[in-house]
């Protein structure tokens, strides 16, 4: 599945657009962003991440749940913990490295864009993701 094959393509792939809508839907939260950079470091049991993120373990939970539904996350049981990690580590770390080039391309345009939503994102600080919760 690709989004774009050639620049002289006129037709678009909706089914491969709205695949990539979904992903890029599924990382549009501030939390889920700072759940996969931890995961990024290696496995953490939701207790780990709840203590990390100063967040409500719901909230975790509610988040790890999303990601691991979108295949990004994945779960090993030890005994009665539960360790996540990132289901595809290289492919991750390489869309967040494409993302954080474009970012640095565009400066601050994209958090300056009156036609996204940021309700509780805006700034992008720990305290914006705290209160995501």
């Amino acid at each position: 599945m690709t989004i774009i094959e050639s620049p002289a393509r006129a037709d678009i792939d909706r089914v491969a657009t709205g695949a990539f809508a979904d992903l890029f839907h599924a990382l549009s939260d501030a939390t889920r962003l700072a759940l996969l950079q931890h995961l990024a470091f290696g496995e953490h049991r939701v207790r780990d991440l709840v203590e990390h993120l100063d967040l409500a373990q719901s909230t975790v939970s509610k988040h790890l749940a999303c990601l691991r539904e979108c295949g990004l996350v994945s779960v090993r049981a030890e005994g009665r913990a539960s360790w996540f990690s990132l289901a595809q580590p290289e492919l991750l770390a390489g869309l967040l490295a494409g993302a954080e080039r474009l970012l640095d391309a565009t400066g601050d345009q994209v958090t300056l864009c009156s036609h996204l939503m940021h309700p509780h994102t805006h700034g992008h600080t720990a305290a914006a993701v705290s209160e995501a919760s």
